[in-house]
């Protein structure tokens, strides 16, 4: 049965409809992931530590295509709301062809200056040419990347979920084959490992960017356009909570990297890069749902359908509790098997990745609620709103729990300060965010 935006929906139908985004988002997460397995086992601690040295870089690069991808389709699902078909097509077309054009122009920028970049990062050593050589084989595909991000979320907004997974699996499947053939058997090392995501990347952005070219009877497709600056800004200032999430995650991860140096060197990098693997892919769960999401209500709030509006929040705040509670539990339950798939080689390495994990996943109770509130005002077209909880969620709050929390405990709890400062940092984002759906429940009638 085919799942519309303008549907009733109860839990089994958002649950059919959010699956496949939850799934893609988690499948992004796992092959995101195999990078660092691969490295870490077949090609040594020192290379899988420079590749989560540089990996908060390369993901500041892509940030763009995460701002765009959900402010746009917030913006285009609204539209469609309201009737304006042929305006939609043309305001999807507008920002596809715009990011194209900014990614060519931010991997050249990045490309001259990879090397400066790493010595920033910290790198030292032999760790600056190994995040150079990967840096400069992935970011050739960011245009790609840009647009595999993009169309995660269009993909949803067209009605077409399960086309974006199928985008995705196909996409994972070539970075897993091509990781096991170039890292393993040919023995490539870091230039396998970044040519393997490069290729991957290139699959699930070009396919869906064939996919709208192609005149179909789809609600979106890639036709010619009039350059709207107001439609831009709003696409922009819509999505500007994904982008500072992303940017402030970087910034995050980067500031992670450093206090782990000062505290117990390169051993202590590699452990938080197991770790925010991990969480990559259990944190999907919640931004696959809410990815879903965003389209749903953007429709209904244009629409002005605001007892669906209701029926909407209500399901999704239950949904997420009882991921939450599922998620927590799986994380501290695998904690120790999960990390032996990246450092089972080295036992004290073992002890504290599994260690950490298990103070770090406590955060799974929390964040998926901020997640979803974030996306929902973005889905309402709230952007200010859906930026300051992002913003003070994912920098304000992570930079002054991390600074505070191991700074208050006594040195040989220093380190579980460190994993448990996501938890404290989260907990202060539910407060912020709950605050702002109490204060908005009026103006857009969803409680």
């Amino acid at each position: 049965m085919h799942i519309q935006l303008s549907d009733h929906f109860t839990y089994k139908k958002l649950l059919r409809f959010a699956f496949p985004s939850i799934i893609m988002m988690i499948f992004t997460s796992i092959y995101g992931v195999v990078d660092g397995i691969f490295v870490s086992n077949f090609v040594g601690q020192s290379q899988f530590a420079a590749i989560n040295l540089i990996m908060p870089f390369l993901m500041v690069c892509g940030a763009i295509g995460f701002m765009i991808g959900t402010g746009g389709s917030a913006l285009v699902s609204k539209t469609l709301g309201e009737g304006e078909n042929e305006r939609a097509k043309s305001l999807f077309s507008m920002l596809i062809y715009l990011t194209i054009g900014l990614a060519v122009i931010v991997a050249i920028i990045a490309i001259i200056f990879l090397r400066p970049i790493a010595i920033f990062l910290g790198a030292e050593g032999d760790m600056i040419d190994y995040c150079v050589t990967y840096g400069r084989y992935i970011l050739p595909a960011l245009p790609a990347f840009m647009l595999m991000n993009i169309f995660q979320s269009f993909l949803i907004t067209a009605e077409k979920p399960k086309l974006g997974l199928s985008v995705t699996v196909a996409a994972g499947c070539t970075n897993m084959v091509l990781d096991a053939l170039f890292v393993a058997v040919f023995n490539w090392g870091l230039e396998g490992a970044a040519i393997a995501t490069a290729v991957s990347q290139i699959v699930g952005g070009v396919v869906p960017f064939v996919y709208f070219l192609r005149p179909k009877n789809s609600i979106l497709r890639l036709v010619g356009f009039r350059f709207d600056g107001m439609a831009l800004l709003r696409t922009c200032t819509n999505g500007s909570s994904e982008f500072v999430t992303n940017i402030s995650l970087s910034v995050v991860n980067m500031l992670y990297n450093f206090q782990l140096i000062q505290l117990v060197g390169e051993s202590g990098v590699s452990a938080y890069g197991v770790i925010m693997y991990v969480a990559f892919i259990f944190i999907s769960v919640f931004i696959g749902f809410s990815i879903a999401v965003t389209p749903i209500v953007g429709y209904h709030y244009g629409a002005g359908n605001f007892d669906e509006l209701k029926n909407l929040f209500k399901k999704s705040l239950i949904l997420i509790s009882v991921f939450a509670l599922a998620l927590t539990g799986l994380a501290e339950v695998g904690a120790y098997p999960l990390s032996m798939i990246f450092v089972g080689y080295d036992e004290a390495l073992l002890s504290m990745t599994v260690h950490g994990l298990m103070l770090y996943s406590i955060s799974y109770l929390i964040c998926g609620f901020n997640i979803f509130g974030s996306a929902f005002f973005t889905a309402l077209n709230d952007g200010p709103v859906s930026a300051a909880i992002s913003f003070l969620r994912t920098l304000v709050f992570q930079i002054v729990t991390l600074l505070a929390v191991p700074a208050l405990l006594p040195d040989k709890y220093k380190l579980d300060g460190i994993w448990l400062a996501v938890v404290a940092a989260e907990a202060l984002s539910l407060v912020v965010t709950v605050m702002f759906v109490i204060i908005k429940r009026k103006k857009y009638k969803y409680m």
